[in-house]
């Protein structure tokens, strides 16, 4: 299951509400960021359910053309990760009964398909064990932008328990833990059978997993709207990592794929300009119709203008223009671009 949801502000003005990273083409690969996810797990995936708000349901089927209605499931509004989980793992298990189910958010940049493959399928295999199995991103240097996982004991071939999930450090303690060794970038990748990720969810948020089982149980029925206008809001909002990954981690029943696939999680233009390499010039396009000029000025980023653009005396600027907006920033501050969206979106 694929949950494709969030604003992407950091990405501001590309990215909005009414259409967010995931529907865009963000990397000029000719295709979206949503039907590269689909496209990369097509091979180890019997069916795919993807999960996302209401008002991108037209957009997600125009990308997926092939993917049956019902197989997309519309939150009328976001309830964090947790939520749209349980809600595919139930709909999942009433239709079909118990199944090994994935979780890859529709966001991510893989640059080698193959290896992710590989670590699904180990990750599967620990699932149909009865553990809950996440991806973990080996580290290519301290990064405070990322959650961690801490290794504990061999579980089997290339498979290690969780000894504990960390949140974002501070940029010592990720140096420290990097330097170490034992850990894993945290991607939000998850592997479980959907029984063994249901009865955690029973046992740890019982709220939750009874709202969802009523959701899942009216899904394909005429009541359906009538369930979850009823039963949505009251559900829990709360991550996955938060209800299952860390209580279960800590009873010894999570383990992790240590794997290297050249991931990015693409959440700003810091980290977009970190993929693309820049033209003969020293200057990164992205999107670009205009002409663009540098002139004592490294590493410029500029992003889908279609004017021309000159930058004089200024280093690691980053310039993004839309039709209706113009962002002007440094990279250093692009984690910031979020503070600029409630006033301009």
């Amino acid at each position: 299951m694929v949950p494709a949801g969030g604003v992407g502000s950091r990405l501001w003005p590309l990215s909005r509400p009414e259409r967010p990273k995931f529907l865009l083409d963000l990397i000029g690969a000719g295709s979206t960021m949503l039907q590269d996810t689909v496209q990369r797990l097509r091979p180890v995936a019997e069916e795919t359910l993807i999960v996302t708000g209401e008002r991108h349901v037209a957009a997600v089927q125009a990308q997926l053309p092939t993917l049956p209605a019902d197989s997309i499931l519309a939150e009328p509004t976001p309830r964090d990760s947790m939520a749209a989980i349980a809600l595919a793992a139930a709909v999942i298990e009433h239709r079909l009964g118990p199944r090994v189910m994935g979780s890859f958010a529709a966001d991510h940049v893989i640059a080698v398909p193959r290896a992710l493959r590989d670590a699904v399928r180990l990750a599967a295999a620990a699932a149909a064990d009865g553990m809950i199995a996440t991806i973990g991103i080996d580290p290519t240097g301290p990064s405070t932008a990322f959650g961690y996982i801490e290794f504990g004991e061999r579980y089997g071939q290339g498979v290690r328990r969780v000894r504990a999930f960390t949140e974002k450090p501070d940029a010592e303690s990720a140096r420290v833990m990097v330097d170490r060794g034992g850990y894993a970038w945290n991607a939000g990748m998850y592997v479980a059978r959907t029984d063994v990720l249901l009865d955690h969810l029973e046992r740890l948020q019982p709220t939750l997993h009874a709202g969802v089982r009523r959701i899942a149980e009216s899904w394909d029925g005429p009541n359906r709207a009538t369930v979850m206008a009823e039963a949505w809001p009251l559900l829990t909002k709360i991550s996955i990592d938060h209800a299952i990954a860390e209580p279960v981690a800590a009873e010894g029943g999570v383990v992790v794929v240590p794997a290297s696939f050249g991931w990015h999680d693409v959440g700003d233009f810091a980290s977009l300009a970190e993929i693309t390499p820049a033209d003969a010039d020293g200057i990164t396009r992205i999107g670009v119709h205009g002409s663009v000029v540098a002139v004592d000025a490294a590493r410029p980023v500029v992003v889908g203008a279609r004017k021309a653009v000159a930058i004089v005396g200024l280093d690691d600027v980053v310039v993004v223009e839309t039709a209706d907006a113009l962002l002007v920033m440094h990279r250093s501050a692009a984690q910031r671009v979020k503070d600029v969206v409630p006033p301009l979106s």
